[in-house]
């Protein structure tokens, strides 16, 4: 199961704040896009060492899914 930590004021998943990513914890440097379906709230983010991510929200099973979209160039 994906680990996907969130600010939560009003309402759960606010804000994704960190990510669990092949055993390592990435934080959230940027918030990119957020969407929401009937079923889900999505977020692509970028995390402080450059790599980018969907992280979805299933409401109806209260879990997390990671989807890396790309990682930082070399060099």
């Amino acid at each position: 199961m994906a680990q996907v930590r969130c600010y939560a004021g009003s309402t759960y998943p606010e804000r994704p704040e960190s990510l669990e990513w092949e055993g390592t914890e990435k934080s959230v440097a940027e918030i990119l896009h957020r969407w929401r379906t009937p079923e889900t709230l999505g977020f692509r983010v970028r995390t402080i060492d450059g790599m980018t991510f969907d992280l979805i929200y299933d409401l109806r099973s209260d879990q997390w899914t990671v989807i890396p979209r790309m990682a930082p160039k070399p060099g």
